[in-house]
C-alpha cells in the first residue's frame, strides 16, 4: 500500500467538521451514572504464571450493566506498591490472552493492568475470556462487532466497551497496588480508539489521568473512513449500510456518540500518539482528525509519531521504546 491519503503537511491542518450530536455529554454522563449504580465487585486472584520476576492476579469486575469483565493485573515480583500503573486495552480481536503474553509495562517496574475486550479474543487466545452478556447483543449486524446495535446509542456494542474500559480505570484506582494519581492509558488500533474513550471520558467521571498513548486508533473519523478505505473494520459498516440502505442515517448518528474526534476534543491529560502514512486500516486523516481536535478544551501537551512507510503495524518497537521513555517522564511529573 503506497501513500494515499492526505500530505503530511495537510494531515496537520487537517481538523474537519465532524456531526456531533447536541446531546453528547449528556448521554455520556448518564452512561456513567447508570454504570455507578453497580458495584464494582473486583476479585483478583493471584496465580502461578510461571515468570521468575512478575507476579499476576487474575482479575474481574464489573463492567457495563454489571456483567463480568476480567483482566490481568502484573506487577513486579515481590512488590508491595503504590505503582505507578498502565492501564492497557487491546486491538480488534484481541484480548488479554496468556498471563504470559505481554508484560513489558510491568517490566519497567511499573502496575499493568490488560482488560479484555467483550465478545473478543480469538486472535490471542488464552484458557478465558470476557463475554458479552448484555441484552443488547441481540439485533441486525454485518458480520463482526463494528455494527453491533448501531441503530440506537443506547444499544450499540461500543457503548459497552466504552463503559467497561472507564470501569477499569475505577478499579485501577482503588487497587492496593497502584498509585492512583499516577495512572496511564495506552492501546493499539481498537485499543487505541478506547484508550481515547477512556481519556475523554475520564474528566466526566472525575478521573485524573497522567497521560494517553493511542497507537494508530481505530473508531475515529468513522464516515472519512467508510469513504477512503475499503478494510476491515470499516468495511462492516459500508457492508451495513450497503444491506440496509434506509438505516444510513440511524447508523451514522449513533457513531456520533462513539467517534474518537469527540472524545479526544474531552480529554485533558497529555497524550503521545502514533500515525501509520500507508495505513489502510485505520486512515492517517482518520487519526489526524483526533490529534488535531485532541484536548480542545483546555491546552494540553501534546505529541504524535509518524511512521511514513508504514501499514497499519505502525512503529512497533520503535514505538514502545518511544513509550517507556514518555511514560517515565509522565510517571515522573510531580511525583
Amino acid at each position: 500500500m503506497a501513500m494515499f491519503d492526505l500530505s503530511l503537511d495537510e494531515l496537520r491542518e487537517y481538523r474537519p467538521e465532524v456531526d456531533e450530536p447536541p446531546d453528547f455529554d449528556n448521554f455520556w454522563r448518564d452512561t456513567i451514572d447508570t454504570a455507578r449504580g453497580f458495584d464494582l465487585a473486583t476479585t483478583a486472584t493471584k496465580i502461578d504464571n510461571k515468570l521468575a520476576v512478575i507476579d499476576s492476579y487474575d482479575l474481574t469486575f464489573a463492567g457495563y450493566g454489571g456483567t463480568p469483565v476480567r483482566a490481568w493485573l502484573h506487577v513486579p515480583a515481590g512488590t508491595t506498591g503504590p505503582l505507578p500503573t498502565v492501564v492497557q486495552y487491546h486491538g480488534y480481536s484481541r484480548g488479554r490472552g496468556y498471563p504470559h503474553t505481554n508484560t513489558i509495562w510491568a517490566q519497567a517496574g511499573w502496575a499493568h493492568f490488560s482488560m479484555d475486550t467483550r465478545g473478543q479474543g480469538w486472535h490471542t487466545g488464552g484458557g478465558t475470556a470476557t463475554d458479552d452478556q448484555a441484552v443488547e447483543a441481540g439485533g441486525i449486524r454485518a458480520p463482526g462487532f463494528l455494527t453491533a446495535g448501531i441503530t440506537h446509542r443506547d444499544t450499540y456494542y461500543y457503548r459497552r466497551v466504552y463503559v467497561d474500559a472507564l470501569r477499569m480505570l475505577e478499579v485501577a484506582g482503588t487497587h492496593p497496588l497502584v498509585d492512583p494519581d499516577r495512572l496511564i492509558v495506552t492501546g493499539i488500533s481498537q485499543g487505541g480508539g478506547i484508550t481515547l474513550a477512556a481519556a475523554g471520558l475520564a474528566p466526566m467521571a472525575g478521573i485524573s489521568l497522567r497521560g494517553a498513548a493511542p497507537d494508530v486508533p481505530f473508531l475515529c473519523h468513522f464516515r472519512r473512513a467508510t469513504e477512503i478505505t475499503d478494510a476491515h473494520p470499516y468495511a462492516e459498516i459500508t457492508a451495513f449500510v450497503a444491506g440496509w440502505r434506509h438505516l444510513e442515517e440511524a447508523a451514522y448518528h449513533t457513531l456520533g456518540y462513539f467517534d474518537g474526534v469527540h472524545l479526544a476534543r474531552r480529554a485533558s491529560a497529555p497524550t503521545l500518539f502514533s500515525v501509520a502514512l500507508m495505513d489502510e486500516v485505520c486512515p492517517p486523516s482518520t487519526v489526524f482528525a483526533a490529534f488535531n481536535a485532541y484536548g480542545g478544551r483546555s491546552k494540553v501537551a501534546k505529541d504524535i509519531e509518524v511512521y511514513t512507510h508504514n501499514r497499519h503495524e505502525g512503529g512497533v518497537d520503535y514505538q514502545v521504546d518511544r513509550q517507556l521513555t514518555w511514560f517515565a517522564e509522565c510517571f515522573a511529573e510531580h511525583a
